[in-house]
């Protein structure tokens, strides 16, 4: 078992002893090959960067090599996600590649067109030869496409050599399986666990998301007669997202003025709210906490991001010249934006259609560093991502927001703010994408996982 930082044992780590035994020949093996299916780039999501994290260490650490597996750009342009530019994506390292299969048939089948496609694609990987590893991250629809895939490449008669995990999300309980059980389709909560329960592992993202699944769980089990909860209860370990610490907290000072300069500022002149604009992330009380305070005198509020909340969002702060908007914010400007600000903002509050599960931009923010301290609230999985490392506020009480704008801009020593961001920093090791790869995929590498951010 790897160490953690600061006698930190995230929950994941101590599930291992419930893993299956793995065949040997998946380690002796030299050729073995990681699949991940997942909304990749260019959409703006934590989970996006996940998979990138991980392809990223598992290329380093015995993996042969690693495919990506995800929609085609039109499919992620049509369907309103929130993108970053295309020419701004980063190139993955040699040995991983991301594929995206193009629809197979005509408009005669326009739903399952796509998945058709990937799951396709999955039979030809699984019926190479090469032992894998295939992670899914999103239940619906990608943990669906591999199960499917998976049974009719054992129903080939060649040999199959693959090793399922499945990584539960917040949307998948909050939006999916709550959406099923409040309409009283248990049709679809039962298939979304039965094929969740099929991979070999199970994982979510936070103890908040395990939670929810187990709860979930039970109510189609009192309307099913099922066995989902128990099931659940015992398999669903937690591996928390996986980020890149070492590029995150390697920002250079020079950098930091020349991205503030381009877009007129400077360090510590703005609180900064970086994520997707949607009615829960609490954009509409950050806006009314702002205004209300007296470190607007002193600072100006960036909100940056993109999502449907976007138009309101402009027209809820069109009076105020000091409320900015980018909505073009790339990889790179991300974690300079983040070290430069007085305050990071995430005003998450819980919603019918959302609650935050995790927080990966708030870890993402503790990572990076920067003396301007972490302000959020306690909704959903927020707690674990920032431990008590942050200013806390109320969800959707505009004043507790007030009140802590003022401090982490008027009240705040220097030294303070120091300690503030070493303790955050250190809380986020955790989250390094070495230290989760060895827990979630390091039992496929054979010697071992290396030490180190890769």
């Amino acid at each position: 078992m790897i160490d953690f930082p600061h006698g930190v044992t995230p929950p994941h780590v101590q599930n291992r002893d419930a893993l299956p035994n793995f065949r040997a020949d998946r380690l002796e093996n030299k050729q073995r090959r990681l699949v991940i299916i997942v909304r990749a780039d260019p959409v703006i999501c934590g989970h996006s960067g996940e998979a990138r994290h991980l392809a990223e260490v598992a290329i380093k650490n015995g993996f042969s090599e690693v495919k990506i597996l995800t929609w085609p750009i039109e499919t992620l342009q049509k369907a309103g996600l929130p993108l970053k530019p295309l020419d701004s994506i980063a190139p993955y390292s040699d040995g991983i590649t991301v594929e995206r299969p193009p629809a197979v048939g005509d408009y005669k089948v326009p739903d399952g067109r796509l998945t058709l496609a990937l799951k396709g694609r999955l039979v030809e990987l699984f019926t190479d030869g090469t032992p894998t590893v295939c992670l899914s991250l999103y239940l619906v629809p990608h943990t669906q496409i591999v199960s499917e895939a998976l049974t009719a490449a054992r129903s080939t008669g060649l040999p199959v050599n693959v090793t399922t995990l499945a990584e539960a999300v917040g949307s998948d309980i909050t939006n999916v399986v709550r959406s099923c059980i409040e309409e009283g389709r248990m049709g679809p909560a039962m298939y979304l666990f039965s094929t969740y329960l099929a991979s070999d592992r199970c994982v979510a993202v936070s103890a908040y998301t395990r939670d929810l699944i187990v709860q979930a769980a039970q109510e189609v089990d009192a309307a099913c007669g099922t066995t989902f909860a128990d099931q659940c209860r015992e398999r669903v370990a937690i591996s928390y997202p996986a980020m890149d610490a070492h590029s995150l907290g390697d920002v250079q000072p020079q950098d930091v003025d020349a991205a503030l300069a381009r877009r007129g500022l400077t360090r510590d002149s703005y609180a900064l709210f970086l994520s997707r604009i949607t009615p829960a992330k609490g954009v509409d009380d950050l806006i009314a906490g702002y205004k209300a305070s007296e470190a607007r005198h002193k600072i100006k509020l960036v909100i940056a991001g993109t999502g449907p909340a976007l138009p309101a969002m402009r027209a809820l702060a069109a009076d105020d010249p000091n409320i900015l908007f980018f909505d073009d914010v790339d990889d790179v400007e991300k974690p300079l934006l983040m070290h430069g600000a007085a305050a990071y903002v995430l005003p998450s509050k819980p919603r019918p259609e959302f609650v935050e599960t995790f927080g990966i931009a708030l870890a993402e923010k503790m990572l990076v560093g920067g003396e301007g301290p972490v302000i959020t609230t306690a909704t959903g999985g927020i707690p674990e991502a920032v431990g008590n490392t942050h200013l806390p506020i109320e969800a959707g009480n505009v004043a507790s927001i007030t009140a802590a704008l003022d401090h982490a801009v008027l009240g705040m020593r220097p030294d303070e703010k120091q300690t503030h961001a070493a303790a955050a920093r250190a809380f986020a090791m955790q989250f390094d994408r070495t230290n989760v790869f060895a827990n979630l995929l390091g039992e496929f590498v054979g010697a071992g996982v290396g030490t180190g951010s890769a």
